[in-house]
């Protein structure tokens, strides 16, 4: 059994992953790290967690743990995995990992000096959803890809939320526009050329609010529309030649919608619903990480793919403050 330790008792933790670490196969949590000890308690006590720590150093200096996750804010991402890898710990850290490409350099540098694993949690890549997406296209489902479509909304003008802090690494890009661009690139296999952008930044938090993205990859084209002051959206569609293929929750598995797929043909005679049942992707995540962990053949999100979908957002950025394209 992998052991983590959770780095903050931070809502995404508290609700979604310490949960499905808890009911993994191959990995327990052992310990929750907070700089409020009774806050570490508390979340430990609910739990069934052994072990709480006052300090997140505390913790890392333990030999109680094997791995950390970490859902601190993005601003602390790059700082606390560095401090996690050279304690020995393999890392499983939220995205986005870093807020610039060139950052993700140093954790691949702490990587490979330390012999640790380091993913960024995109959940999204482990799911089933995802899985038959990658090979339906893979197999011709659609024809010849032209275009793929995406919307990622929802509406949050909390002042006190991270998501609309600068200085905690808020805004709808780093939030959610890596999803149209990560799920993309995975279930397509290619890496895109250049883009487009148009953004749009709240006059009181100063956080981008509002993306309207198309980005060139080549053999086709993604647009997508990302928001975090609009009501709450979420779809992708693979529009080839032949068919097109409807992600119905792509991201947010069941909460958006159901966990389907639909694939209909060109002329709209036939369409197969693939629908996954509480497909528990955090879970899938958490075990997949920890075979990876134990040195098991298994596909995890790597720094080096990590570094492309940075990329992508920092040239989204870059565009946005011009006409015309921007190289990725």
């Amino acid at each position: 059994m992998l052991r983590f330790g959770i780095l903050s008792t931070a809502k995404i933790g508290r609700e979604l992953v310490v949960p499905a670490i808890q009911d993994a196969e191959n990995c327990v949590v052992t310990a929750i790290a907070s700089r409020d000890l009774a806050k570490a308690r508390a979340m430990a006590d609910r739990f069934s967690v052994p072990h709480a720590f006052g300090s997140y150093e505390e913790m890392l200096a333990s030999d109680l743990i094997d791995a950390v996750y970490i859902p601190l804010p993005t601003s602390q991402h790059v700082e606390w995995t560095i401090k996690a890898a050279d304690a020995g710990k393999h890392v499983l850290c939220e995205k986005p990992i870093a807020l610039r490409a060139s950052e993700i350099e140093t954790l691949i540098a702490a990587r490979d000096r330390n012999k640790v694993l380091i993913s960024e949690a995109y959940m999204v890549t482990y799911a089933p959803v995802w899985r038959k997406v990658r090979e339906l296209l893979k197999e011709g489902a659609v024809g010849r890809l032209r275009h793929v479509q995406g919307a990622f909304t929802y509406f949050n003008r909390d002042p006190g939320n991270m998501r609309n802090i600068p200085a905690l690494g808020g805004g709808g890009l780093p939030d959610i526009g890596v999803y149209p661009t990560m799920t993309t690139r995975f279930a397509t296999g290619k890496e895109p050329i250049r883009v487009q952008a148009a953004t749009e930044r709240d006059p009181d938090f100063g956080t981008d609010i509002y993306s309207t993205v198309r980005a060139d990859f080549g053999d086709f084209d993604l647009s997508f529309y990302i928001s975090t002051q609009l009501a709450a959206r979420q779809v992708m569609v693979f529009h080839g030649d032949k068919g097109f293929i409807e992600v119905k929750s792509p991201f947010n598995a069941d909460r958006y919608g159901a966990e389907e797929i639909e694939l209909t043909n060109q002329n709209h005679s036939q369409s197969q619903l693939f629908r996954f049942q509480d497909s528990r992707q955090y879970k899938l995540e958490a075990e997949a990480f920890a075979r990876a962990a134990q040195g098991e053949p298994e596909e995890v999100v790597t720094l080096e793919s990590s570094m492309n979908s940075q990329k992508l957002i920092d040239a989204i950025y870059r565009a946005s403050e011009k006409d015309g394209w921007e190289t990725v």
